[in-house]
């Protein structure tokens, strides 16, 4: 039976894991797509705003190249929300012109109240709890380098933010376990988030047998040899399997969560990893626009 589009991505376990698989699935075939030069039009028609109510550039720059590269019309609107203007009526602006809604703003409860009140489809291109586009463009890049995302072992050497956040969402509803290796005083708590294939442990050799690894900024207001310990190296790297995928997060801060060493190993693929962002969106936003067919 045809699998229908349910609309907003606002936390990654809001889509099945059926639909994770063909979207990643999808981001590969996209991903030969536009290396060979010929994208589908899947957007064609689509109106599709882009608003960046917070810092950062890569995944909303690769939106609006997706946009763009498939037919649609993307738009940067300069909205904020949780200013002057409610965020119930810039909803019922927005869905005056747009069919999709992308946007990068600080809170999460924001980005839900908009999506409560706007009749356009709502994508998360990041919060400061969680972003769940960055956690599904990783998983394509790996899934086209695996296989198969099944069994994996994730080892999120970071601390109780955003990027690791989005990995424990996807661990509640996919076949993958996500361990965060960092200090206790930063280990995720949320009872919402804490579930079986998820755990914490300060033990570095978890990495060892580790099929991803992957690192964060560390907390402001610490003094670095806090968490000196979790600064991820060469030597660290030549320990785990052969095969591991080293993927860290940018913005890195070389010298603090990646040694400047590590940043050159052959395991570290950031820079391959995060091509699959663009890929990745893509096929998410063929599925909301419900021109990916699902049967599940």
């Amino acid at each position: 039976m045809a699998v229908e589009a349910s609309g907003d991505f606002l936390e990654f376990h809001d889509l099945a894991p059926e639909i994770v698989q063909a979207i990643l699935d999808r981001a590969s075939e996209l991903a030969n797509a536009w290396y060979d030069g010929r994208m589908p039009q899947s957007l064609s028609g689509k109106h599709i705003a882009l608003i960046v109510d917070d810092s950062g550039w890569r995944n909303t720059t690769a939106f609006d190249l997706g946009i763009q590269a498939m037919g649609g019309l993307s738009v940067h609107a300069p909205v904020s929300l949780g200013g002057r203007e409610s965020i119930a009526d810039l909803a019922g602006y927005l869905d005056n012109w747009f069919d999709m809604i992308v946007i990068r703003t600080k809170q999460l409860a924001s980005l839900q109240e908009l999506a409560e009140n706007a009749e356009a489809p709502v994508i998360n291109a990041r919060t400061r709890s969680n972003h769940p586009c960055e956690t599904l463009g990783d998983l394509a890049y790996i899934r086209s380098r695996r296989g198969s995302i099944e069994g994996l072992k994730i080892a999120g050497v970071a601390p109780d933010a955003n990027i690791l956040r989005s990995w424990v969402e996807a661990s509640v509803s996919l076949p993958i376990e996500v361990v965060q290796v960092f200090s206790q005083r930063w280990h995720i708590r949320e009872p919402a988030l804490v579930n079986r294939n998820f755990r914490v442990s300060e033990d570095m050799r978890e990495l060892e047998d580790a099929d991803v690894i992957l690192t964060d900024s560390w907390p402001g207001g610490a003094e670095e040899s806090v968490f000196a310990d979790y600064r991820i190296s060469a030597a660290i790297l030549d320990d785990c399997r052969a095969d591991a995928i080293f993927i860290p997060c940018p913005p890195v801060m070389r010298g603090q969560e990646v040694a400047m060493d590590a940043m050159a190993h052959p395991a570290c693929q950031s820079r391959s990893a995060k091509a699959f962002l663009l890929h990745a969106q893509n096929a998410l936003m063929e599925w909301i626009a419900g021109r990916l067919d699902i049967t599940a």
